[in-house]
């Protein structure tokens, strides 16, 4: 579907509630796209278009509750965040797996099953869990948000992972709504790293006390969340960081830089710096 603005080519647009118009990430905005709706209405749920992005099958309008309360996880996001936290798991094996082959040299099927596990179990929650937490925090602004895999950059994480390295972006939760503030902008971004920090002290206790396989998962999962916590929060470009230092610089410090010294701290821990 085109922007009416501009006429880009969005796969999942943003659909005005004022005048009802479909735009891309760069128009979304009524003061962006010029809009001719009624500004002084009061915002409510407008359901997103139906596009071949998302394999919609089923003629059955979604249904939304109103703003301020959390919405269900539709099917089509449900189907998404699965095979996106599949994928993920697959990918990361497979580059642990090439890894420990030219240290080792010997990868039997029972071993990449076991890293297959441990990434599902600790890769997965962290990308996952951070789109979510956008979600949830835009519902209750009273946005329509969910989240959608990019299968092609799925396809790019596995064939990646041949290497043993992930370029990993499994997908984004697409909002969409007007009159967004740059607070309410703020503490969205903010939610996804706030999701990691807190992944990540659920693996604390199996990295300090664990043994074995639980041990496996601290060591894995504890600095996973905290990187993909501190990665997020960089200040630039589309990332969770740079609306975050827009809306509050103080809190922007408060998150990222305690963020940056836990992963320092947590790769000396662990040997790898």
């Amino acid at each position: 579907m085109k922007c009416d603005f501009c006429g880009r080519e969005e796969a999942l647009p943003f659909i005005c509630n004022y005048c009802g118009g479909a735009f891309c990430a760069d128009h979304r905005l009524p003061e962006a796209h010029q809009c001719k709706g009624d500004l002084t209405q009061k915002r409510t749920i407008t359901a997103p278009p139906q596009t071949t992005f998302s394999w919609q099958t089923s003629q059955a309008e979604p249904q939304y509750q109103a703003a301020g309360q959390t919405q269900v996880v539709s099917g089509i996001e449900l189907r998404d965040i699965t095979v996106a936290w599949l994928a993920l798991g697959l990918a990361f094996a497979i580059a642990n797996a090439m890894r420990y082959g030219l240290l080792v040299g010997d990868v039997t099927p029972e071993l990449f099953v076991y890293l297959f596990v441990l990434s599902i179990l600790t890769v997965g929650p962290g990308f996952v869990f951070h789109e979510l937490s956008h979600k949830f925090v835009a519902q209750r602004y009273g946005f329509w948000a969910e989240f959608r895999m990019w299968p092609q950059m799925l396809v790019l994480a596995l064939v990646t992972s041949l290497f043993g390295f992930i370029f990993a972006a499994p997908g984004a939760t697409y909002i969409s709504g007007t009159n967004i503030s740059t607070d309410e902008n703020g503490k969205i971004s903010l939610a996804g790293p706030l999701m990691n920090i807190l992944i990540a002290f659920l693996f604390v206790p199996f990295l300090l006390f664990g043994q074995g396989f639980l041990a496996d998962l601290g060591y894995v999962g504890v600095p996973i969340n905290i990187f993909l916590g501190a990665f997020n929060m960089v200040p630039f470009g589309p990332l969770d960081g740079s609306k975050v230092f827009k809306w509050n610089k103080p809190v922007w410090i408060a998150v990222f830089v305690p963020l940056v010294v836990s992963l320092i701290f947590v790769y000396i821990y662990l040997g790898i710096l």
